[in-house]
This record gives structure tokens, C-alpha cells and sequence, in this order.
């Protein structure tokens, strides 16, 4: 199991980005279950060891990435700049994408009730949201969803870890007295 394991912890510090759990196994000539076995004793190594590191869940894969505590050193040992945090008006459409997802720039505009071209290529540029097809509609509308980054940065290993929205509280009612309809992600037919 040392051999997998220590190989896993190369291709994952290697990638840099997400790898599959499947093509691990693939690449490492083994099943599925050996290669999360292996994965969570890397995890608790780095827990026990108090690593700068850990693996994190994503897509049904993995990737190492540097703790968030230690995000301060990082990013003073790297000169970064530090990045504006979202507006709340990009954080609403954020969360309307992350939610509604595949969606159409004009079905945010008609959601959030404003127009909502600067958040959402704010969103784009900061590789939260990505471009996902057209909608078979006049104009072929893009259809927008959430990127590997989005979860990444909200800790989640995909889209459907979005917690429930508790809509009870909420006039969902239009000014044209149309009632909105948001689905939850549990909702959502398995792609």
C-alpha cells in the first residue's frame, strides 16, 4: 500500500490540479477503493504531522493543496497581492449560478431583477463560473455553471454539497406577480 500511496502523493503534488480517483487507479494499476484507502492515510498523516498540506475532495478526485491556515505566510512569501473580495451583487449571482446551474445570463438578470453582465464576467474572470454549451433557444443563450476553483474555494466536493436554501422566509414573488422557481441541488436530475 506504501508504494500507491507515495505514488498518489507525486501525481497529486505533480498535477497541481484536481486528478481523478478513477484515473489514479487506472495509472497505478488498481481498483478505486485502494486508491481512497490510500488517500485517507495520506490524510492522516498530514493531520497527525501538522503538514503545511492536505488533500482535498473534489470531483470525485483529489488534489494537495497548502492548508488555509497558513494562507498569510503564503501570500507574503509569494508577494501576491491581496484580491478585492467579491461585491455582494457578484456573491448574489454567484450563488444564483451555483444553484441554478446550467443558466443563462438573462435568467440571472431575471432572478436578481438588475442587470448583471459586470458580475458575471467578473465571476468568469476570477474562474469561478466557466461556460457550459448553449441553450437551444433564440439567440443561443450561454449557459454558465460553476468551475473545480469555485468549489475549491468554498470547500466542496461538488455542487451538490451546496447546503439546502431555506426559501420559507423569502417573497419570491416578481413585480409582474409571477412566482420564481429555485430548485435546490438535491433537486437536480444526476447529469
Amino acid at each position: 500500500m506504501d508504494n500507491i500511496k507515495y505514488a498518489i502523493e507525486g501525481i497529486l503534488f505533480a498535477a497541481g490540479e484536481p486528478v481523478k480517483a478513477s484515473k489514479l487507479a487506472v495509472v497505478l494499476d488498481t481498483d478505486i477503493e485502494k486508491i481512497n484507502a490510500a488517500v485517507d492515510e495520506l490524510k492522516a498523516e498530514y493531520n497527525e504531522q501538522h503538514r503545511g498540506f492536505n488533500i482535498i475532495d473534489i470531483m470525485e478526485g483529489y488534489q494537495i493543496c497548502s492548508r488555509p491556515e497558513y494562507y498569510t505566510y503564503i501570500q507574503e512569501i509569494l508577494g501576491e497581492q491581496r484580491k478585492q473580495p467579491l461585491s455582494n451583487a457578484a456573491m448574489e449571482a454567484l450563488a444564483i449560478i451555483a444553484y441554478k446551474q446550467p443558466i443563462t445570463r438573462g435568467q440571472i438578470e431575471h432572478i436578481r431583477g438588475v442587470n448583471s453582465d459586470g458580475c458575471v464576467n467578473r465571476l468568469y474572470e476570477r474562474g469561478l463560473i466557466e461556460e457550459k454549451g448553449r441553450l437551444d433557444a433564440p439567440g443561443r443563450p450561454i449557459l454558465y455553471v460553476t468551475t473545480e476553483n469555485f468549489l475549491r474555494c468554498f470547500g466542496l466536493t461538488n455542487p451538490k454539497d451546496l447546503p439546502p436554501l431555506d426559501l420559507s422566509s423569502l417573497n419570491l414573488e416578481t413585480a409582474q406577480g409571477e412566482q420564481l422557481e429555485i430548485s435546490n441541488p438535491e433537486d437536480r436530475e444526476e447529469e
